[in-house]
């Protein structure tokens, strides 16, 4: 892949089909429009400079890597944020108040306690959670994006979403409705 042409034609053939999936795992990671967007921009370029090093297998992985690395690199160089949104914890409350929306408020609050036991995870779980459970990854594609062994992704998998079971659990939540969701 040494001329224009063919790192255009390697491009289009391995990496736009994947922008989808970037996209989404971009997302997660940075929970921002608009970051996700320019995480998955700055990943495109170095793909498109890397292109010509790149051996045709495993395109997703070799991408997700590229992204991982481009948002780690990111946030070192950015500096803590203020929050978006200081009065975001009154939202649950107003919802709270109407009797119209208890099931909202009752899957307001599930989604509440998921995000805090995600959150309670060391970050090798939740790396896991994140790429299997909510990017949709396989688990082959999120042992060669992390560089870790597959068994090793399941392991941690399992391990992770009996934390988050247990933690919903504690919470309240019946057994059933933490084994639908983990």
């Amino acid at each position: 892949m040494t001329d224009k042409l063919s790192q255009d034609e390697a491009f289009n053939r391995w990496v736009l089909p994947e922008i989808e999936v970037l996209l989404r795992v971009a997302r997660s990671l940075t929970r921002h429009g608009p970051d996700a967007e320019d995480l998955v921009q700055d990943t495109l370029l170095r793909a498109y400079k890397g292109i010509e090093r790149f051996d045709g297998r495993h395109p997703r992985a070799w991408l997700l890597t590229i992204l991982r690395n481009t948002n780690i690199n990111r946030n070192r160089r950015q500096r803590p944020h203020l929050l978006n949104n200081p009065d975001g914890a009154t939202d649950a409350l107003s919802l709270a108040e109407s009797p119209d929306r208890a099931d909202e408020t009752v899957e307001a609050t599930f989604d509440t306690e998921v995000k805090a036991a995600l959150a309670a995870l060391p970050a090798n779980f939740k790396e896991v959670v994140t790429l299997v459970d909510i990017d949709q990854l396989s688990y082959a594609e999120a042992a060669e994006m992390l560089d870790i062994p597959t068994g090793t992704v399941m392991s941690r998998l399992h391990r992770a979403r009996k934390r988050i079971r247990d933690h919903l659990n504690q919470a309240g939540f019946p057994r059933g409705a933490a084994n639908e969701t983990f």
